[in-house]
């Protein structure tokens, strides 16, 4: 049975995304916010903005303004509570990681200078997780950085749409020897192949994160997943937009 046809345990075919939908405004103090479920995972993404930038910026020069990233996931975000960061005194080193991946994924579509100077914040929060909550931050990170500059642009703040275009996450990956898109839990904790795609709507890359887990994998697995993340992101893309069209209500 080939991949196309052959199901996977919760039903879907290798190249189908998890049932993906966006809760607008959910954070009514935010600049921009959403609920993005994505499956089972659930991630408030919220942005806000602050005037003035980042000391090193002044000190070198640098024309324009910032966007950077703050992830989390809450204690109650996984089958066994999972402790606060502030109760350890310091970031978690995956959490760090991640937040460093949506402020690189959200800066490489803004034209800073654009943007003038001020600092978006984007705060990601998981809600439940369930895989996949780095692809769904940065998808929904997209959505809220889109409505809050919106805003900013009602309000006379800045002239022009800093954001050059969208961009939007999925996970790919081989399991069981098939290549398959947006991993769930199940699927991403025995995977032999795990992989992030990040790219724009330009269909360029903004990052690539792979890593065999169990095997290494060839230049064919490679394209594999590739297409897949193309094909899912594409998919995202449209997701977004219609979130976008919708405004206030839910989609």
């Amino acid at each position: 049975m080939s991949d196309s046809i052959q199901k996977r345990p919760d039903g879907r075919l290798p190249e189908d995304l998890r049932p993906i939908s966006f809760v607008n405004n959910i954070a009514p103090n935010a600049l921009g916010s959403v609920l993005i479920r994505w499956g089972n995972t659930q991630v408030i993404c919220a942005v806000c903005c602050e005037e003035g930038v980042p000391r090193w910026m002044k000190e070198q020069g640098v024309v324009g303004g910032w966007a950077t990233a703050e992830y989390s996931m809450l204690p109650y975000s996984t089958l066994g509570r999972k402790p606060r960061d502030i109760t350890r005194g310091r970031l978690d080193g995956r959490s760090q990681e991640i937040q460093r991946l949506i402020g690189r994924s959200i800066r490489s579509v803004l034209n800073r200078e654009a943007l003038g100077p001020r600092t978006l914040y984007v705060d990601c929060d998981v809600i439940q997780a369930d895989g996949g909550t780095r692809a769904a931050s940065i998808t929904g990170a997209y959505v809220a950085l889109k409505m809050a500059v919106r805003k900013l642009m009602d309000e006379g703040k800045i002239f022009e749409d800093p954001i050059l275009k969208s961009v939007a996450a999925v996970s790919v990956g081989i399991f069981e020897g098939r290549a398959l898109l947006d991993l769930n839990y199940e699927e991403d904790s025995s995977a032999d192949v795990d992989m992030n795609v990040i790219m724009t709507s330009s269909g360029e890359f903004c990052e690539l994160q792979g890593t065999g887990e169990k095997v290494t994998f060839s230049g064919e697995d490679l394209q594999r997943m590739l297409d897949l993340g193309r094909q899912g992101i594409l998919r995202l893309q449209e997701l977004q937009e219609a979130a976008l069209l919708a405004g206030s209500d839910a989609v």
